[in-house]
């Protein structure tokens, strides 16, 4: 390996959502996910994530570079979402985050692809506060996009795998059903280190 390779760390992860919910839109029923990441120790990171979507598979590319300085933690990094089978169009997007403490918030801004229409502006703002495994995010859309979601969960890790539960509340902006409704997910993954 590099002298590079061997200053940062590889590492993959597997899983399954009983709900695939991003940002508070559902993305498919039951769903299994895997990722790969590379994070050096300057901060910079750099990985691709994917996942079932029903119609076709998600998948995700990602790069970045995130730093701390005591308790206030901070981040850029670029995000592209992509689709097969026409499932939906591409999103690219640059991230903005910043944390203080028990804090976080998220400013993102990106283009959606929008198939053969024009393409759209959006942002998405969101803050999460988070203690001892338990955690809670509002989010919202902003420009050409509009919705809200509340999330409440907790994580933990039990015999090496990570689990979760959360309940996820969307607007009628964000809902399948047009209406707001209100969804109760359940996760399991387990991350390898590939050092």
């Amino acid at each position: 390996a590099s002298s590079a390779a061997v200053a940062g760390d590889f590492s993959a992860n597997v899983g399954m959502m009983s709900d695939y919910i991003f940002r508070g839109i559902k993305q498919s029923d039951a769903s299994a996910y895997a990722g790969l990441d590379y994070e050096h120790e300057s901060g910079f990171y750099v990985g691709t994530w994917g996942a079932d979507v029903g119609v076709g598979m998600e998948y995700d590319l990602y790069a970045g570079y995130g730093g701390s300085i005591g308790d206030f933690s901070y981040g850029i990094g670029y995000t592209g979402y992509f689709y097969t089978d026409d499932f939906d169009d591409t999103y690219q997007e640059i991230n903005l985050t910043a944390g203080y403490s028990l804090f976080s918030v998220e400013y993102s801004f990106g283009t959606y692809d929008n198939f053969s229409g024009p393409d759209l502006d959006y942002g998405f703002v969101a803050g999460t506060v988070e203690y001892e495994g338990f955690y809670g995010t509002y989010g919202t859309f902003t420009q050409d996009f509009e919705g809200d979601y509340i999330e409440l969960g907790y994580g933990a890790e039990v015999s090496g795998f990570d689990v979760g539960v959360a309940a996820i509340m969307s607007d009628s902006d964000l809902s399948s059903t047009g209406d707001s409704e209100t969804s109760l997910v359940f996760s399991i993954g387990k991350t390898f280190d590939l050092r």
